[in-house]
């Protein structure tokens, strides 16, 4: 994004779309606690006439008392006291405007992160294609907090100043209303500033939020895989790139604080200076050669008084120009992200379908026709039908590339099929609800995901299951003596990403996982591509006890998981090349699977 001011008619109309989204989605924040601001306002104008009455009563003062001599004592005192107890009075009002909306702020942001990260969890896989963690994590973290600092700051600041320079014109008026519109004559240059300081710092402030997010992806790009970057001795390069786009973001930084030192606060000082200047002269010039009279000397006092009230607002609304750039910006980020459309998965479903009780002789799984592309007119899948019967085994294999994982990202509802149909029970899986769906379908993938768990919490995944279920999934898995083991057992913590464990160990918890969900299908990703040979005979063990009751589809690049399948299917770029038992595949002479099975062999 350009930093100079000059902008295309598209980089307008994309700013203005910009502050739409960004104050829609904080007003819908806000929205429960409306009448939290509503009482704001009506205090603090409350504050701010009490305000203005501080230089009405030092105007009487001066007027009544001292210009004349007049000193009664009492009537003195109980004019301070006045101006104490205003003065007092607003400030403690401003105090508690200051508490609620903060109170505000903070209920409104996390409402905010709540929904922005429930949100992301129903995105569909599609968008994590092309997503980058660390700019998500920032969204989430990052962009939702510089809103807090919009309600805390920039609503209280503006609205009271906002609230403070109407009473205080008001006041102006009233006293000498010529006087008044030399004051008000001067504000457009407030303005002026205003334009000059957005149109300066607008594309700098974008920019900095965007390398902001760059560097937090870039961090846990290189925390993520920092065995690979040490291994190819890449620090160096890495590092390199790190400080190209902290540069990058300290010069848009340093860009937008050259816009706040000219055009905020000294630009607002000078102008103090010029309004002093203005009202001196004119009142002055207005007595001509007389001597000034003492009603005179009172206003002079209440107008020099009020322009402090009147700059000062100024300044501060000004000064929070900054903060609200920043905000506008990280709202407008996090709406883009809201706006980005969910899982059809996630909808409601267009008949209430249950898939529980499947129609006699039905498969389990039932695809017909099915075509799919990540890109349009870039098939990966062509043209693909099959059947696997209730309580069956089916193994799928093929070479990288042929097609699998994406066969299972269908199944698994990650992408919809549009050009075919998968049935599951015999109903359609777009018209399953989706809750239904993911306790009927367990999945164990090629990556086990732990967390930074006890090993009961893993299991369970916060599904509220009981413990003698727990303990049932983790022996048909196979997991309960080495869980037993542990120094705690089920409750021992197994560290982030279960580094406590070896990886055959995580793949049987990731198992167990998913069958203590009591799954009516179970879907192994490549679940024994990165076991040793013995935890894959206990993998193999735990799915034979399984056959019959649970349907089971694995997709393997190790053939010696699926060789007792009863059924395996061979893709080839995304068509059914062959299908059948083991024995009835290695007896296709020069064919794909037994091509695949004796390399795997002399590999061996």
């Amino acid at each position: 994004m350009r930093s100079d001011p000059q902008q295309t008619p598209e980089e307008k109309r994309a700013q203005k779309a910009q502050m739409r989204r960004a104050f829609g989605l904080l007003r819908r924040a806000a929205k429960p606690d409306r009448h939290h601001l509503g009482w704001a306002v009506l205090w603090l104008i409350v504050a701010a006439a009490l305000e203005v009455i501080g230089p009405l009563l030092g105007k009487r003062l001066i007027d009544e008392h001292l210009l004349p001599r007049a000193l009664d004592w009492n009537a003195i005192g109980m004019l301070l006291g006045g101006v104490l107890l205003a003065g007092a009075a607003s400030t403690w009002l401003r105090y508690l405007q200051l508490s609620r909306l903060a109170g505000l702020a903070m209920r409104s942001v996390q409402r905010l992160r709540e929904q922005v990260y429930g949100h992301v969890l129903r995105l569909p896989m599609a968008f994590f294609d092309r997503a980058i963690t660390g700019q998500l994590v920032s969204r989430v973290t990052n962009d939702t907090e510089a809103v807090k600092g919009l309600y805390i700051q920039v609503l209280f600041v503006i609205l009271d100043s906002t609230i403070v320079l109407v009473g205080t014109i008001a006041a102006m008026a009233w006293l000498d209303w010529r006087l008044m519109l030399i004051v008000v004559a001067l504000m457009p240059f407030v303005l002026l500033i205003v334009w000059l300081y957005q149109r300066l710092s607008a594309p700098a402030v974008t920019r900095a939020r965007q390398l902001r997010s760059d560097i937090n992806a870039q961090m846990a790009e290189s925390i993520g895989g920092m065995t690979v970057l040490q291994a190819n001795n890449a620090q160096a390069r890495f590092a390199e790139r790190f400080a190209a786009t902290n540069q990058e973001h300290y010069t848009q930084r340093v860009a937008e604080i050259r816009a706040n030192a000219w055009l905020l606060r000294p630009a607002l000082d000078m102008l103090n200076v010029v309004l002093l200047a203005a009202v001196i002269y004119f009142f002055g010039m207005r007595g001509g050669s007389n001597a000034m009279s003492t009603a005179e000397v009172g206003v002079l006092y209440a107008f020099i008084n009020y322009i402090a009230r009147v700059i000062e607002p100024l300044i501060q609304i000004t000064m929070q120009f900054s903060q609200l750039q920043q905000s506008v910006v990280a709202s407008a980020r996090v709406a883009g992200l809201l706006d980005e459309t969910g899982a059809l998965e996630h909808g409601k479903p267009r008949h209430s379908a249950a898939a529980n009780e499947a129609p006699a002789g039905s498969p389990a799984i039932s695809i017909r026709h099915l075509d799919f592309a990540y890109i349009d007119d870039q098939r990966v899948l062509h043209d693909l039908s099959l059947d696997i019967a209730q309580g069956a085994f089916v193994g799928i294999v093929g070479h990288t590339g042929s097609g699998k994982s994406t066969l299972l990202s269908l199944l698994l509802r990650y992408y919809p099929a549009r050009h075919g149909s998968i049935l599951m029970n015999g109903v359609p899986l777009d018209d399953i609800d989706i809750e239904q769906f993911r306790n009927e379908v367990g999945l164990v993938p090629q990556d086990p995901f732990l967390l930074a768990a006890s090993a009961y919490e893993n299991i369970d995944m916060a599904r509220g299951l009981p413990r003698e279920r727990i303990e049932a999934a983790a022996r048909a898995a196979h997991a309960h003596d080495f869980i037993m083991a542990l120094e705690d057992g089920y409750d021992t913590l197994l560290g982030e990403g279960g580094s406590r464990l070896a990886s055959g160990q995580k793949q049987l918890i990731a198992i167990a996982r998913a069958l203590a969900g009591s799954p009516r299908i179970l879907l192994l990703d490549e679940a024994t591509s990165r076991i040793d040979s013995q935890t894959e005979q206990i993998v193999q063990e735990a799915m034979s006890e399984l056959r019959g009751r649970v349907t089971i589809v694995a997709i393997a690049h190790r053939l010696s998981t699926i060789r007792d399948a009863d059924r395996i299917v061979v893709l080839n770029h995304g068509r059914i090349e062959e299908t059948g038992s083991h024995d009835a595949l290695m007896q296709i002479e020069g064919g794909l699977y037994q091509r695949l099975y004796l390399l795997q062999q002399l590999a061996a």
